[in-house]
Parts: C-alpha cells; sequence; structure tokens
C-alpha cells in the first residue's frame, strides 16, 4: 500500500483522532492515503462511519499492541 501521509493520533480522546484525521486528509489529493495511528478504542468505529460519510474509502484496520492503525484513502 502506498502511504501518502501518516497522523499519529495516539493519546488522544474522542473526538481528536477524527478532528486531526479530517484536517489531514483535507492536505490530500483524491486517491491518496493517509494512515492513522490512535488509541482510543472509539475510533474505529468513528473513523470508519466519518470515511464513509464522507466519500473515503476505510482501505484496512489492524491493532498492534494497543495501537489501532487505519488506512483511508480519500474520496
Amino acid at each position: 500500500m502506498n502511504v501518502t501521509k501518516v497522523l499519529d493520533a495516539k493519546n488522544l480522546a474522542c473526538p481528536m483522532p477524527i478532528v486531526k484525521t479530517k484536517k489531514a486528509i483535507n492536505e490530500l489529493e483524491a486517491g491518496e492515503v493517509l494512515e492513522i495511528h490512535a488509541t482510543d478504542k472509539g475510533a474505529k468505529s468513528d473513523l470508519s462511519a466519518w470515511a464513509k460519510s464522507g466519500g473515503h474509502e476505510l482501505l484496512k484496520d489492524s491493532e498492534d499492541d494497543g495501537v489501532l492503525k487505519f488506512w483511508i484513502k480519500k474520496g
């Protein structure tokens, strides 16, 4: 996967991971991929719903040692 930008949203409580993701994705071109690292468990459902509502695509998500990772392709 070709990641354009990585966003560190670890140790941020809701809604900050979404706020930072929105700001970061606005800096990308359509089709580019943003990788997000978060520790807030709520980010899993929040980011999935946010990506869908914004016309973006959640390509993949995983969890590694308590860090949630998401890859969102800008729509």
